[in-house]
């Protein structure tokens, strides 16, 4: 997940990997673990930046929602003909088109 908590409230990989090599620096205090943690948050920052300046991350959110959405209308209309489902699906797809456009517009950060 690219969220900055899971939804079961765990660290994702990224902030796991950060804390282990805080955690390593803070009992050693070595140059080499001071290296490590410097080279680990220098990664997340880049990353971080750069999911701003593309928006992919809320690029890949409205992804997950327009999914759940179709998914919603199939489950909430089983017995829906293939032109109502196809419609559904095309109405949800449009809106998550003019989301991702929009992104064009907003600022990067």
């Amino acid at each position: 997940m690219s969220e900055s908590k899971r939804s079961g409230g765990e660290m994702s990989a990224p902030q796991l990997i950060q804390q282990l090599a805080l955690l390593n620096w803070l009992q050693t205090d070595s140059v080499e673990s001071k290296a490590m943690l410097t080279a680990v948050t220098g990664a997340q920052v880049a990353k971080e930046v750069l999911d701003r300046l593309t928006g992919q991350s809320k690029v890949d959110a409205y992804r997950r929602e327009c999914i759940l959405s179709v998914a919603e209308f199939v489950k909430s209309n089983p017995r829906a003909s293939q032109a109502e489902l196809t419609a559904a699906v095309e109405e949800r797809v449009r809106l998550f088109a003019v989301r991702v456009q929009e992104l064009d517009s907003a600022p990067l950060l």
